[in-house]
């Protein structure tokens, strides 16, 4: 048989090394989601058109609230995440059972409280049966919303039809939306800290959003619900809609966007009445985020003739088909950074990639993972932090 070699193995007295770079593994959570302080247009109007929303507290304590379930006569006809957790809550797929399959051990977070918008007017006029559900990122269910409720659509603003009573019939107009609601209300939306109408920043930074909602006579609009969607900056992006918000007794809103949101435009809706299906006011603005990258780099003492061994990842999705490009750059005390490997991520946003130094030292090194710019991927160019390493 074989006999064990007589060297002492690695400088840790190892005869043998095994480097795991990444793994799959489920985790076991039979707990369901708590679900409290169900309100809103589709929890409490009889009828509703247009832009409606359901606002609730959600907590749990296993692997966190992950996403609101809308069914509507038993199909799902939309799927919401209450919240990103700094892109921690994030689907990366790629699961044989098309479960979602995430990066951290509690991706979600444990408690939120959101006001999730749902349009009608995907779903055809009359009663229908509507269940809303919240999910945790392991699959558990609980109910948020089990109730009939009439959408009516064709004879709201901007459709088309008739409805019972009459060819053109107006419906009734759900609630007024926030105490002195208005139809010719002003609503404002800015950046906090600037006035432009596009800010810049690094992958991971959350920016705040400040406005106000106010009456034609200057007075505030309280508790209005403000609806907020993001089209992210790729080619063929639809618009999401993200947690609304609600405006404080004088009509002041503050909106903290999700750590790990991506570039994009943001709109921001009021209606006067729930159910509206046109917003009486409107206001845009434009965020550019830079790529987040994390690299690591093993061994960090090296040597002519030796290899060093690079694993990294895109902090923020989606990732496109086939993978993003990333390159690899390095550079010595005093020089510019020069690139040294082009190469392409998985499905994930995983790479990984070797060096072999070829001349001896002794030099430090520092070297850094880019991400540039493309159509297909909705951040601006962005680069990892430096990770130096030491030739001998």
């Amino acid at each position: 048989g074989n006999t064990c070699p007589s060297s002492p193995g690695d400088p840790n007295g190892y005869a043998s090394v095994i480097e795991l770079f990444a793994a799959d593994l489920v985790l076991e959570d039979g707990t369901p989601p708590t679900v409290g302080g169900v309100a809103g247009g589709l929890a409490q109007a009889g009828t509703v058109s247009g832009q409606s929303d359901v606002a609730f507290e959600a907590g749990d304590g296993g692997s966190g609230a992950y996403e609101a379930r809308f069914s509507v006569d038993g199909s799902v006809v939309q799927s919401t995440v209450l919240d990103s957790n700094g892109g921690h809550c994030h689907d990366v797929g790629e699961t044989g059972d098309g479960r979602p399959a995430f990066l951290y051990a509690q991706p979600c977070e444990g408690k939120v409280k959101v006001d999730v918008p749902f349009a009608t007017t995907g779903v055809g006029d009359g009663t229908h049966h509507l269940l809303v559900s919240v999910l945790d990122a392991a699959g558990n269910a609980m109910t948020a919303l089990d109730r009939e409720v009439v959408f009516a659509n064709g004879s709201r603003p901007g459709g088309g039809g008739s409805q019972p009573g009459g060819a053109g019939a107006p419906q009734p107009r759900g609630p007024a939306n926030g105490t002195n609601a208005s139809e010719a209300a002003s609503l404002t939306a800015g950046w906090r800290g600037t006035r432009r109408a596009r800010v810049s920043c690094a992958y991971g930074h959350a920016r705040t959003i400040e406005g106000t909602l106010t009456a034609s006579n200057g007075q505030g609009i309280a508790g209005a619900l403000i609806e907020v969607t993001q089209t992210p900056a790729y080619l063929g992006a639809h618009a999401t809609g993200l947690p609304g918000v609600r405006t404080d007794a004088r009509g002041r809103w503050t909106l903290r966007l999700p750590r790990g949101i991506s570039s994009g435009e943001l709109d921001f809706a009021y209606r006067s009445h729930v159910g509206d299906a046109r917003p009486a006011a409107t206001r845009t603005l434009q965020l550019s985020v830079r790529a987040g990258l994390a690299l690591a780099i093993t061994p960090r003492v090296s040597g002519a003739g030796q290899t060093i061994h690079f694993s990294g990842r895109l902090l923020g999705g989606p990732i496109p088909p086939g993978g993003k490009q990333i390159v690899l750059e390095a550079r010595s005390p005093g020089s510019a950074w020069i690139e040294f490997r082009v190469l392409r991520t998985d499905g994930r946003g995983r790479f990984h990639s070797s060096y072999r130094f070829r001349y001896p030292g002794p030099v430090h090194y520092a070297f850094r993972a880019v991400s540039r710019s493309e159509a297909d991927y909705p951040f601006a160019a962005g680069a990892s932090r430096s990770v130096g390493v030491f030739e001998r």
